[in-house]
């Protein structure tokens, strides 16, 4: 059965505080953003230019944070049909074996993510194929912008910070790319979490399982209630 996460102890209740309101907030921007839209275009005719730019990089925000807290509340889905035949022993070295997979991709990941990231904020790239080997000469390019995305005042000092103190016209394209690496190492930390849990035996594995069958258990218990 699918279980439901549950913060321990006051950082445990703050960091799953931060991520959810982050989550919400991401999600509340995107619906804003795209509902002004499109009053603006049927009332108004006219349109904010650089609200499709903005809600991509929304989206692309939402899903790389998404999917490190999809894996602390154990609600990524998976096909178990054959694990679930297998003893509590079995299961729970398979879990292992797979969270380790996922670790190792999970850091190749950042390094790719880190690699891609870190010219657009004016830092060097790792050297090694396959992992990072130290830092490797990379040409700047931080001082690329957005389209659209107008630059929020509040921002002002990453052109100090990032372009050799020149002011930025439009959001740097640092700010929705960092996401990337942002998101690829909460994955991983969560994955290296998830792994802790299973060892202890807190969690059966990396996927929520019978999924369906819960959900037509909370059908049948909501007709109940009816």
């Amino acid at each position: 059965m699918s279980q439901q996460y549950e913060a321990h102890g006051l950082w445990g209740r703050i960091a799953n505080g931060l991520e959810e309101n982050l989550i919400a907030l991401i999600l509340g921007l995107m619906t804003v953003i795209t509902f002004a839209n499109v009053i603006m275009r049927y009332i108004f005719q006219s349109s904010l230019i650089w609200g499709l730019e903005a809600t991509l990089a929304l989206f692309a925000w939402l899903v790389l944070i998404g999917m490190s807290y999809a894996v602390k509340i154990n609600s990524h889905l998976g096909v178990d049909a054959i694990i679930n035949i297998l003893p509590p022993a079995a299961r729970r070295l398979l879990a292992l074996l797979a969270g380790g997979f996922c670790v190792f991709y999970a850091v190749l990941l950042l390094k790719g993510a880190w690699d891609y990231w870190a010219p657009f904020a004016g830092m060097q790239q790792t050297g090694g194929r396959w992992f990072p080997t130290g830092f490797v000469e990379t040409r700047d390019r931080a001082f690329y912008t957005t389209e659209q995305i107008p630059m929020p005042g509040v921002l002002g000092w990453m052109g100090d910070a990032f372009n050799q103190g020149e002011a930025y016209e439009k959001l740097p394209r640092l700010v929705p790319y960092f996401a990337l690496p942002l998101g690829v190492a909460l994955l991983l930390f969560r994955l290296l979490q998830a792994m802790w849990h299973i060892w202890k035996g807190d969690r059966a594995g990396l996927i929520v399982s019978h999924e369906a069958e819960d959900a037509i258990q909370d059908l049948r218990q909501m007709n109940r209630e009816e």
